[in-house]
C-alpha cells in the first residue's frame, strides 16, 4: 500500500513538472523590478515598431574593451535593443568592433568618420601612463532602402564622462525610437519657413533645415503677397502646421501681423527667433574693431505682448559665456587665442521640460532679455542666462578691445535672464476688439489650444558659413566647442508638432551608480590585498587546521 502511494506521488510530481514546462513554453513574461523602470518601453516606442513589415537592421559599433563607464553604456544599449526585439521579430542587430582588426582598422575609422560618425577619444591616465582609445558610440539603423545614424553618447563640454554616460543612458530609448520614427513614419506635417521680412538666407539655416528634413515637409513661404491678396495668403498659410521666423530684420505690416495672428487663432504653431537690438559679430570685424548697437523695431511689440511675452530692447552680458577667437600680439607674433566674450551667453536649460532636458549649453550672440506677462496662456522658461548677468541698453558702442579688460564682476548682478519661452494654451487675438486692417473671413478672437516658442536671438539658429559651405549648427570651428543649439531647436520643433508622444520619452529619469574613482585609486592596494592575499591566507589556515585535527584524530 505504501509503495503504491509513493509511486502515485512520484508520478504526480513528474506529471506536474511536465505540465509546468509545457505551460511555461507557451507563456512568456518579463518583470522590470528596477525602481526607475529603465527596461520598460513607453507606449510611444511600442507603437512605432508594431507596423514594421520588413527586417530593420541595427549595426552597433560600441563593441570592444572599454573603460567601466562605456561598459555601462554598452550593457544598456544591448538591454534596450533586446526590449525592442521582444516587441517584434523584425529587428536584427549586429555588434561590430570597427577597430578589432589591425589590417582594416585605419580604413574603418576613415569610412565611419566620413559617414558622420565622429569617434570619441578616451584619454586614460589612471595607471600613471597616458593612453588613448578610439571609441565609436554610434549605431546605424536600416529599413527597406533607408539608413540613418543613431548617436549613443550625448556629448557635453561642461560635464564629466560619468555625467555624459548617465545622460546618454537616459536618452537611449529616445535615440532609438527617434531613429525608428525617421525610418518607419512617412512625413505628413508641413513647416513654413517665413520669407519677405529680411529673415536669414537659406545658407545660414541650412543645417537646421537638414536636421528637421527627415521628420517634416519643409517649404519657404513669403508674406510679400499679403499686400495684394491678404486673405489668400492667410488661406495658404493655414495649410502649414508650423511657421518658423528665423531672425527677421524688417518690420511687419499690420496686414502681415493680422495674417500671422489669425494663423495662430486657427491653431497654428509658431517658432520665433527675433531680436530687439541690431548687432552682429560680423559687424565688429572692421578696421576699428567696433560697432554701435541700436534698437530694432519689427512692429511686433503688441503682437508678443498680447500673447504674454515681451522682448526688451537691451543686451544680456554674462560672465558665463562662450569664447571669441582673437589675434593677440603684434605682426607675425600674433596668435589666435580664445577669450571670453560676455555678449555670447551660454544659456542653461530647464531640466524639468522635455524640450530642454539633458541638453548641452545653448550658445547665443547678442541676446535680448524677455519678460513674461500675466494672461491665461501658460508660460515655461526653457533657457536662461547665468545668475552672473548684466543688462546693457542701446545705443552702445561695442568694441573687440573690451575683451582684454577684466570685467567688473560686481556689476553682473541682474540675475538670470529669460532667453527662450514656451507659450501654451488658448491665445487671444492681437486684434480682438480692434479695427481690422483688412476684412477677414471667419475672424477668430480666441484660439484653440496651441503652442508658440519665442527665442530672443536669431543667431541661435544661424550656422557658420565657410567657403560658401554651411557648417554644423552649434559647432564653433575655431574653438572646437560643440553647443546644444541644434538639439534644442530640433526638440522644440518636435514638441510643437508632437503627435506621437516621443518627446515625452526624454523625461525618463534613470539613475546610474558609479564607483568613486578617487576612492578606488586611494584604496587600490587594500582591496588587492583583500582579494588576492586574504583568500590564500584563509586557504593556508584551513589546510593547517585540517591536517592538525586529522593527525590528532588518527594518531
Amino acid at each position: 500500500m505504501k509503495k503504491n502511494k509513493a509511486l502515485i506521488y512520484i508520478l504526480g510530481v513528474i506529471v506536474g513538472l511536465i505540465a509546468i514546462n509545457a505551460i511555461s513554453s507557451k507563456v512568456y513574461g518579463r518583470f522590470d523590478l528596477t525602481k526607475d523602470k529603465r527596461y520598460t518601453l513607453s507606449d510611444a516606442s511600442k507603437n512605432l515598431i508594431t507596423d514594421i513589415d520588413s527586417p530593420l537592421i541595427i549595426d552597433v559599433f560600441l563593441e570592444g574593451e572599454f573603460p567601466s563607464e562605456f561598459r555601462v553604456l554598452q550593457t544598456e544599449v544591448r538591454q534596450i535593443i533586446e526590449e525592442f526585439q521582444l516587441e517584434t521579430n523584425n529587428i536584427r542587430v549586429n555588434y561590430i568592433d570597427p577597430i578589432a582588426d589591425e589590417a582594416t582598422r585605419e580604413r574603418n575609422i576613415e569610412e565611419l568618420t566620413k559617414s558622420g560618425l565622429e569617434p570619441y577619444i578616451n584619454t586614460d591616465n589612471s595607471t600613471g601612463k597616458v593612453t588613448q582609445e578610439i571609441i565609436f558610440p554610434w549605431a546605424f539603423a536600416s529599413y527597406k532602402d533607408q539608413t540613418i545614424k543613431i548617436p549613443l553618447l550625448k556629448k557635453s563640454i561642461t560635464q564629466g564622462l560619468q555625467e555624459q554616460i548617465n545622460n546618454s543612458v537616459q536618452a537611449l530609448e529616445y535615440a532609438f525610437a527617434d531613429g525608428f520614427s525617421k525610418l518607419v513614419n512617412p512625413k505628413s506635417q508641413k513647416i513654413a519657413i517665413l520669407k519677405g521680412n529680411g529673415e536669414l538666407g537659406d545658407i545660414y539655416i541650412a543645417n537646421f533645415l537638414k536636421t528637421i528634413q527627415p521628420y517634416y515637409n519643409i517649404a519657404p513661404f513669403t508674406l510679400d503677397s499679403v499686400a495684394s491678396n491678404p486673405q489668400g495668403t492667410l488661406d495658404n498659410l493655414r495649410q502649414y502646421d508650423l511657421i518658423v521666423a528665423a531672425k527677421p530684420s524688417e518690420a511687419f505690416t499690420e496686414n502681415e501681423k493680422l495674417v500671422l495672428d489669425q494663423y495662430t487663432m486657427h491653431g497654428g504653431k509658431s517658432l520665433w527667433l527675433t531680436e530687439s537690438i541690431i548687432m552682429d559679430k560680423d559687424s565688429l570685424y572692421n578696421d576699428s574693431g567696433s560697432a554701435v548697437s541700436i534698437m530694432r523695431d519689427l512692429n511686433l511689440n503688441d503682437f508678443f505682448f498680447k500673447y504674454g511675452v515681451r522682448v526688451n530692447p537691451s543686451l544680456v552680458k554674462d560672465l558665463f559665456s562662450a569664447p571669441i577667437m582673437l589675434a593677440i600680439g603684434e605682426g607675425s607674433q600674433a596668435q589666435l587665442q580664445p577669450i571670453q566674450w560676455q555678449y555670447s551667453p551660454l544659456a542653461a536649460s530647464n531640466p524639468n521640460h522635455p524640450i530642454s532636458k539633458n541638453l548641452n549649453l545653448v550658445k547665443y550672440d547678442f541676446a535680448s532679455p524677455m519678460d513674461t506677462l500675466k494672461n491665461q496662456v501658460k508660460k515655461t522658461i526653457l533657457l536662461q542666462s547665468s545668475p552672473k548677468s548684466k543688462l546693457e541698453g542701446a545705443p552702445t558702442n561695442i568694441s573687440l578691445a573690451d575683451v582684454t579688460k577684466s570685467p567688473d564682476e560686481s556689476t553682473y548682478n541682474a540675475g538670470p535672464q529669460n532667453l527662450a519661452v514656451l507659450l501654451e494654451g488658448e491665445f487671444t487675438s492681437v486684434y480682438d476688439k480692434r479695427v481690422l486692417p483688412f476684412k477677414v473671413k471667419s475672424f477668430k478672437s480666441n484660439s484653440p489650444d496651441t503652442k508658440m516658442v519665442v527665442i530672443s536671438d536669431g543667431d541661435v539658429i544661424k550656422n557658420e558659413v565657410i567657403r560658401n559651405r554651411p557648417q554644423e549648427l552649434g559647432f564653433d570651428q575655431l574653438t572646437g566647442k560643440a553647443f546644444g543649439n541644434k538639439e534644442f531647436l530640433l526638440n522644440t520643433v518636435n514638441y510643437l508638432l508632437d503627435d506621437t508622444g516621443l518627446i515625452n520619452i526624454r523625461a525618463k529619469e534613470i539613475s546610474i551608480a558609479y564607483l568613486d574613482s578617487d576612492k578606488v585609486k586611494e584604496s587600490k592596494g587594500k582591496w588587492q590585498l583583500i582579494n588576492i592575499a586574504l583568500p590564500l591566507v584563509l586557504l593556508a589556515l584551513f589546510g593547517f587546521a585540517f591536517n592538525y585535527f586529522r593527525k590528532k584524530k588518527y594518531t
